[in-house]
């Protein structure tokens, strides 16, 4: 575990914040080439990347703070801005992606875009963005896995002395596949929103079977509360695949 990548005194660079920071830089550089490729303002990328990024944060937090600080929350509102560790501990993916799909949203009927085009465009970037953080999670040591004896767990220190899974490393290696996968069929995609669809269904299966090997405190009967996110994010990607493809009424409409 590597929490702090570098420590300057004052100055310290937190493994966590740096990987964020990579990928926001690689998801922005690639959004920005398949916006020009498309026809649109390269430019416009890195505003939607900002405004993505400061939702997702947003969300998140709120998300983490409704499941796990609610109370703490009334009693002292200002634990709002306390994230541990300089490596943003205390948000949830779940509610940065909800926040983040609105502000996409809105952001897109704004500027007057193509939605299911843009969520295209965007969707694989998520997928790649999603992958590079887990590394920071790993470095950070949270997100662990549950205890075992199998050959490829490690140990996290600051957490205790067992093996564990680094389900860190089995999310990022799983997303990088996702976002090959959906960027390899981009060009090849048969209706605008299927790649988008593709994301959400990948990530809901991805996610669901993870977290059987992950450490988790909030259930809901058998499965853990990402578990059920999940599943509804596979029936959302369901649902908007078979409706763009009636919508295409079976033929090559993007473009």
């Amino acid at each position: 575990m590597y929490p702090v990548l570098v420590d300057l005194g004052p100055v310290k660079v937190y493994a966590w914040g740096f990987m964020m920071a990579v990928a926001v830089l690689v998801a922005v550089f690639g959004i920005s080439r398949r916006f020009k490729q498309e026809g649109y303002d390269p430019d416009q990328a890195l505003d939607l990347a900002v405004i993505l990024v400061l939702a997702g944060l947003l969300g998140s937090r709120l998300a983490y703070i409704a499941m796990f600080e609610w109370q703490e929350f009334l009693a002292r509102p200002a634990i709002f801005f306390s994230l541990s560790n300089g490596g943003f501990q205390g948000l949830v993916w779940y509610g940065g992606f909800t926040a983040g799909v609105l502000a996409f949203i809105i952001y897109i009927r704004v500027k007057r875009y193509p939605f299911w085009q843009m969520a295209d465009i965007m969707a694989p970037y998520l997928a790649l963005a999603y992958a590079i953080v887990r590394i920071g999670c790993f470095l950070n040591g949270c997100c662990f896995g549950l205890v075992s004896d199998a050959p490829c767990t490690v140990v996290f220190p600051e957490v205790d002395d067992f093996h564990r899974y680094p389900t860190q490393l089995f999310s990022s290696a799983l997303n990088l596949l996702l976002f090959g996968f959906l960027y390899w069929y981009y060009p090849r995609r048969r209706f605008d929103g299927q790649i988008f669809a593709g994301y959400l269904m990948g990530y809901a299966i991805y996610r669901f079977v993870i977290e059987f090997f992950r450490e988790n405190w909030i259930f809901y009967g058998p499965l853990s509360i990402a578990q059920v996110y999940s599943l509804l994010i596979l029936a959302a990607g369901l649902i908007i695949y078979i409706w763009r493809l009636s919508s295409a009424g079976g033929r090559d409409s993007h473009g």
